[in-house]
């Protein structure tokens, strides 16, 4: 098992007074599974993804990453984790404005301690997966939207991850630019990389295999996704 959360929550204010962004919550999570989490605004699914992904500690309950115990880990061994085992891909893109392509894919490898020759091979590796290698160095602010989403998503995986966590990954593109990015999204998934993708677009969740659905803090309901809605344009035909 990957993930393994058992009764994980996250508390704020005063004991007396508390508000839960996540109320207490157990799921699994297995390796090379595909999984959306979706839910409106202020419904603790960016919250979910945060715990899962070791951004934040639950205020209660256990995490265990590939079998590890993380509540209790010290904040250096938790960013270990982070920086080896996990990649994050955002609806903003984060990229440096003053870094050509290839260094902003190349930085989470200086911060992995990689010699500079094998940072620049695996950065160039993922940019021409995502199919940019014409970009090397080009500057974030010549690309488009598309493109600037297709940097992240080759600097999240540059450090070959074995989980992606994706928040909103499409919400920021039109329609041609975010089909390309699930598009190589199924793909990771399809290599062997697991995949969980908070969203609030019940079409883009029904490109995953599992739909987690949020609301108020806890989930609702959590299943397949519907095989009619995975693939819109075979329903219709």
């Amino acid at each position: 098992m990957l993930i393994s959360a058992q009764d994980i929550s996250r508390r704020y204010g005063a004991a007396d007074l508390p508000f839960f962004a996540l109320r207490p919550t157990s799921l699994e999570i297995e390796a090379g599974a595909f999984v959306a989490v979706v839910g409106a605004s202020g419904s603790g699914k960016s919250t979910l993804m945060a715990l899962l992904g070791l951004l934040d500690r639950p205020s209660s309950g256990r995490l265990l990453f590939e079998g590890r115990e993380t509540t209790a880990l010290r904040p250096d061994a938790t960013a270990r984790i982070r920086n080896r085992r996990i990649g994050f891909i955002f609806q903003q893109y984060h990229l440096l404005a003053r870094m050509t392509v290839l260094r902003n894919v190349e930085l989470p490898l200086v911060y992995a301690g990689e010699s500079p020759r094998n940072r620049r091979r695996r950065a160039e590796a993922a940019l021409e997966s995502v199919g940019l290698t014409a970009k090397f160095h080009a500057m974030p602010a010549n690309l488009s939207g598309g493109e600037q989403q297709r940097v992240a998503i080759a600097r999240a995986i540059a450090a070959d991850p074995v989980l992606l966590l994706a928040d909103e990954p499409t919400g920021a593109l039109d329609s041609t630019s975010g089909e390309g990015v699930l598009g190589l999204i199924e793909a990771l998934n399809a290599q062997g990389r697991t995949v969980v993708m908070v969203t609030h677009d019940s079409g883009v969740a029904a490109r995953a295999r599992r739909v987690i659905r949020m609301r108020d803090g806890e989930i609702v309901s959590d299943g397949p996704a519907d095989p009619e809605t995975r693939h819109p344009e075979r329903a219709a035909s």
